[in-house]
């Protein structure tokens, strides 16, 4: 069934890609295992898939050693810092950094780790008080905070746009990212780029595909509904 749904999945995002004139290459689906088991992980793996992301840093933790070394595994979920220390070195990229005091503490690991850190602004598109994010308005703030750390690198921007059973009604939110990486990009601010944009998971990734995305999240469209514990 994982198979399948990998294959439907695709599918979409090939159509999406062509009604907006986009290459099916430079968008990239990032299969979100959480609560998943690893057998899961393991069947999509066997399907072709490599770019999986995970919401707790002790599921990457827990998961890595069983599976393939060649997987690219994404932190998706909001990152405490406590946390930080666990994760560098496991993740190919954060996607959820939304404070100064958060990169620093990714700059500091990074440095201890020797390596670079690729790093997502999560911005709250939506300004939806349950969720994690700085604000559209304050963004390009944080980003210039953010550039001048050593060790780490921002390379775009993310969001989590609101649930809805409509995905039209998620569209001004990502058009609203797109633009706003932009303006930003525009700035040419040293050591940041504005060459990703994470946003669109199984309910809205077509339209996000439509608006620019180069990541999109997408769980339960391969994996079915979350399993609890």
């Amino acid at each position: 069934m994982i198979r399948e749904n990998i294959a439907s999945v695709e599918e979409r995002i090939c159509r999406a890609c062509e009604r907006a004139g986009r290459d099916r290459k430079d968008v990239h689906l990032i299969c979100v295992t959480k609560t998943k088991p690893v057998e899961m992980l393991r069947e999509a793996y066997d399907a072709g898939q490599r770019d999986f992301g995970e919401n707790r840093v002790q599921e990457i933790c827990r998961k890595k050693p069983e599976l393939p070394g060649d997987l690219r595994w994404h932190m998706i979920g909001h990152l405490q810092r406590n946390k930080v220390r666990q994760l560098i070195g496991k993740t190919v990229l954060i996607h959820s950094v939304d404070s100064v005091r958060l990169a620093e503490t990714i700059s500091e690991e990074a440095l201890r780790a020797g390596i670079v850190m690729p790093v997502l602004i999560e911005v709250n598109a939506a300004a939806e008080e349950s969720k994690f994010g700085v604000s559209p308005e304050h963004t390009e703030e944080l980003i210039r905070a953010i550039s001048t750390l050593p060790g780490i690198r921002v390379e775009g921007l993310m969001t989590i746009a609101p649930y809805t059973e409509n995905p039209e009604s998620n569209r001004a939110y990502f058009a609203q990212l797109r633009q706003l990486a932009v303006d930003i990009g525009q700035k040419c601010i040293d050591n940041v780029s504005m060459g990703m944009l994470s946003m669109g998971m199984t309910g809205d990734f077509e339209v996000a595909v439509e608006e620019g995305a180069t990541h999109i999240r997408v769980g339960t469209g391969i994996f079915g509904e979350r399993i609890y514990t």
